[in-house]
């Protein structure tokens, strides 16, 4: 190169703090969508079940999608999905005991359709009282976690939501957004916290997967670069 030419600045690079920062903020908001969408079709269904046997009520003046279910309810259980989904693996991150028990794809679909079948039992088994269907939920329920998860975060999660979305449940029913057929715990049903119980291990499992798999891209990248 001849004394005096300079040479044309070509794209810069970013540092690769820069570069880790994006695109972990980008795959974190990648996995909020994903699982919000997993959120929101589960919910579908599941309400499908509890209103084709009457076990919700919703007012006329609320019935909006095709489905038959309000119109919030699928956007609210999408986005406690996604938080849920997020806040599995940023626990473990934190209390540096990364879950890796059964850490594959066919696993967390065993552990949905699990879950599927306990709020089907919830809907379509009948039992001569209330306490032996709570019971029996109760029981499958820590069944699925001891299966799929077993660790002591998941479970104490779990817990954690069970009692906050039967809190807030409660505060809906009270308030008379809608009601539960023959309620026995309160407002509401009393296996109910089995079932946000186990929702919140199904999901939990499904935003680790996605954790992982994103872990393992990142990795991938950094290899090659």
């Amino acid at each position: 190169m001849a004394e005096g030419e300079t040479e044309s600045p070509g794209p810069k690079k970013r540092g690769p703090y820069i570069s880790s920062v994006t695109s972990r903020s980008v795959n974190l908001m990648i996995r909020g969508v994903v699982l919000f969408f997993i959120g929101v079709f589960l919910a579908l269904v599941l309400n499908l079940l509890q209103i084709q046997r009457n076990v919700t009520l919703f007012p006329p003046d609320v019935i909006a999608s095709i489905f038959s279910s309000a119109w919030w309810v699928p956007p609210c259980c999408g986005t406690a999905s996604a938080v849920i989904g997020l806040l599995y693996p940023c626990i473990d991150r934190h209390l540096g005991e990364p879950h890796k028990f059964k850490r594959e794809w066919s696993s967390v679909m065993r552990c949905v359709a699990v879950f599927v079948g306990i709020n089907h039992a919830s809907a379509k088994v009948d039992f001569d009282n209330n306490i032996q269907l709570s019971l029996t939920l109760a029981a499958l329920s820590i069944g699925l976690w001891w299966t799929f998860d077993r660790s002591r975060s998941g479970f104490g999660l779990g817990v954690g939501i069970a009692f906050l979305a039967t809190l807030v449940t409660q505060l809906l029913v009270y308030n008379g957004v809608y009601q539960y057929t023959s309620p026995d715990f309160l407002y509401v049903r009393s296996w109910l916290p089995c079932i946000f119980f186990a929702g919140g291990i199904t999901m939990g499992n499904i935003g680790r997967q996605l954790a992982m798999y994103e872990c393992k891209v990142i990795a991938e990248k950094s290899h090659q670069e």
